[in-house]
């Protein structure tokens, strides 16, 4: 049932973006001068066909790889490109948090800039003036306002125009990556301000890579991929499809079919073939027992880099034998991108009952365990090793094998999560 006009925000219908690729800069100016019939350009379609609307009060994320019609969409919202085909219906004022700092004169000072970027988003002087302390108090760059923005820091340039775009009073919110500015504190106040907005039943229609900002935010969810819309829906369904983008694993009949085709049971090749792995990773080792397949699973047992905070999920390998050996022990851990061990384990230290395996034998190793890292980026490393005559030997080591993203809505210090529970008597 289609909804009645005064509640949508945003409509878009059928909108298409194209751009004309010319092999040669010649190309083009034959082209614009009308010196040939024959077409000399490549069309790229940004955005095909794409439809979806807003209501008011509502708050929906988009996501989607890179080159997928994100930032294209938002700029043909917020007028800055206009559509190929299609239509646009926008009810309310809108504020668009896209490119910071777009419209600053670097030789004026904060002030100044702030009243030349107010004024140039339709706002009085003295309008202007009723918002200035809360503009001023929210970028808390102290008396550099009165300074030349051209002797700012990149951060506090940024925290005076999130400051000024913020603090307008829009209807409609438009964000695009923009709350990742600035030092941690200046994020938190950012996300504080958003949860502000959300509560005063502002619209907002919000792009982020960060898919824990995505599911604790938004009521739905929009997947691009490669400029069409793929799905729309809660978040945590957006999120599992998006993961299956990204190992290139999406198969649009399973939206239809609700089919697991890369579910690790039924999948005939590799499992390292759907999983994004590290091209230049780092390998050693005898390979007399050689790691050949690897795959990170989540708790429906799809093969996925990308997982959910606080759910089950498991590293499962694949070791071939060239060699007889009696003890053989498997491994993995989890570092940080700094190259920090934050976790692992291996069957040793897991009391496993692991048999010694012979020469043209095989073993299929699975770890499974509760994902209680924060949210953020990780690397995983494999290994098998065991003894031979006395001595430790590593048999074969994968380093950095392949990434993992852990999406979190609730991080707390540090690398690990206790779970803690309070209670207030």
């Amino acid at each position: 049932m289609e909804q009645k006009q005064e509640e949508i925000a945003i409509a878009v219908d059928h909108i298409s973006k194209v751009y004309k690729l010319y092999d040669k800069p010649m190309d083009r100016m034959v082209e614009a001068l009308g010196l040939t019939k024959k077409k000399k350009y490549r069309e790229h379609f940004a955005l095909s066909d794409v439809s979806f609307q807003v209501k008011k009060g509502e708050c929906v994320g988009i996501i989607g790889t890179n080159g997928s019609g994100k930032s294209t969409i938002l700029k043909i919202i917020t007028g800055v490109l206009n559509p190929t085909g299609g239509t646009l219906t926008v009810n309310g004022r809108i504020q668009a948090l896209l490119e910071l700092g777009a419209g600053f004169n670097m030789e004026y000072t904060g002030i100044e800039n702030v009243y030349l970027n107010g004024t140039m988003l339709g706002f009085t002087k003295e309008e202007i003036d009723e918002r200035l302390d809360n503009i001023l108090e929210f970028a808390d760059i102290g008396d550099f306002v009165n300074q030349p923005v051209k002797s700012y820091s990149s951060g506090m340039f940024v925290r005076l125009a999130f400051a000024v775009a913020i603090n307008i009073d829009p209807e409609i919110l438009i964000v695009d990556e923009a709350l990742s500015v600035g030092d941690v504190f200046f994020q938190a106040k950012c996300y504080r301000k958003f949860e502000d907005f959300k509560k005063e039943g502002k619209t907002i229609l919000f792009v982020s890579h960060d898919l824990g900002s995505i599911t604790k935010y938004c009521d739905r969810a929009i997947l691009l991929n490669q400029g069409e819309k793929i799905f729309e829906g809660t978040p945590k369904e957006a999120v599992d499809i998006y993961k299956k983008v990204l190992v290139h694993q999406f198969d649009p009949s399973e939206l239809e079919t609700d089919s697991r085709m890369n579910d690790v049971e039924d999948v005939s090749a590799n499992w390292k073939d759907s999983v994004v792995v590290n091209p230049k990773l780092i390998e050693y080792g005898e390979k007399i027992a050689e790691i050949t397949d690897y795959a990170i699973l989540d708790d429906k047992g799809l093969i996925t880099n990308t997982l959910m905070k606080g759910s089950t999920f498991s590293v499962r390998m694949k070791v071939d034998f060239h060699e007889e050996i009696k003890e053989p022990i498997y491994a993995f851990t989890i570092k940080n991108l700094q190259g920090i061990e934050i976790t692992g384990t291996n069957t040793m230290y897991e009391k496993a009952d692991v048999k010694g395996k012979k020469e043209g034998e095989s073993q299929e190793i699975t770890f499974t365990q509760k994902l209680d890292l924060q949210g953020g980026e990780y690397l995983i490393s494999l290994g098998c090793t065991g003894y031979r005559n006395g001595e430790f030997v590593v048999f074969h080591r994968l380093y950095d094998v392949c990434s993992l993203t852990v999406i979190s809505d609730r991080n707390t210090v540090g690398y690990y999560d206790m779970n803690s529970k309070v209670t207030l008597s």
